[in-house]
């Protein structure tokens, strides 16, 4: 990265440059420095970091790293400003963090939203799901919830024309699922566009509240994960999902009991414990 300053490069000391130069050309290494390993690093003190902090504008070193967040991007930068928000990180501080991600998902829970993702499950005559990266272990995860319900789902491939020939498949009767976390990837646009030739439905799992009209599914579910610049919990999408797939159950009353009874017979007879 380059690192924007409020004033001239060229007025900075020379040991103040080694410093920016530092932090443009290892600003991963940086983020996750203390100000005690940074000046070890560099051969200087502490107190000669701080003023270069103030210096280029920021009140002290902990805001020097925020700004330089601010101006960085990808997954490294999401880790480093999580950890710097919990500066002593401890697992229960995570997991109350986690409880306000949830209460957030609950308040912009559409109850309404959430039962036409009810029904259009339990009636699709088809169910293909698509997860990408970190997404694809949610995806995985709802196939094999809804599948032990004897409904007929698939996991389409994460890309390329793998994809495609898995989709091409998908018809009026179908219904598409997509995890649209982050951003709508490449496949998630394919998939969106081609239901206007397939004429199947189309669910989105996603954690923008407001979509471009072109990024839209016909069904929405949202769930909290963070700031745009901090690590994406999947604490929030999996809960949901967890409370679609028991809420489909219920929907399908009789008819997913019997297919789990049956899958418990098969267990039992096929693979009996020992």
């Amino acid at each position: 990265m380059v690192m924007r300053l409020s004033i001239s490069p060229g007025e900075l000391t020379r040991t103040e440059q080694k410093i920016l130069d530092y932090i443009n050309t290892n600003t991963d290494a940086f983020l996750f420095s203390s100000i005690g390993q940074l000046a070890q690093t560099l051969g200087v003190s502490d107190a000669t970091v701080s003023r270069f902090a103030r210096h280029v504008g920021c009140a002290d070193f902990k805001a020097l790293k925020s700004m330089v967040l601010e101006q960085s991007s990808g997954p490294v930068v999401k880790m480093a400003a999580t950890l710097q928000q919990e500066e002593d990180f401890t697992p229960a501080g995570w997991l109350e963090r986690q409880r306000d991600y949830l209460e957030r998902t609950i308040r912009q829970l559409d109850s309404e939203e959430f039962q036409r993702a009810v029904d259009r499950i339990c009636s699709a005559g088809r169910i293909l799901i698509h997860g990408k990266n970190a997404s694809a272990s949610l995806a995985q995860l709802l196939c094999f919830r809804l599948r032990r319900l004897g409904l007929n789902v698939s996991l389409l491939p994460s890309g390329g024309s793998e994809l495609l020939e898995g989709l091409v498949q998908a018809g009026a009767q179908d219904l598409v699922i997509l995890f649209s976390l982050s951003k709508l990837s490449r496949e998630g646009r394919v998939l969106l566009e081609q239901k206007k030739t397939s004429g199947y439905q189309t669910l989105a799992f996603v954690s923008r509240t407001c979509l471009p009209r072109e990024e839209q599914a016909d069904i929405t579910l949202f769930a909290y994960r963070g700031t745009e610049k901090e690590y994406h919990s999947m604490t929030a999408p999996a809960a949901l999902l967890d409370a679609l797939v028991i809420a489909v159950t219920r929907s399908l009353g009789e008819r997913g009991v019997r297919a789990l009874k049956e899958l418990h017979r098969m267990k039992k007879s096929y693979f009996p414990e020992p």
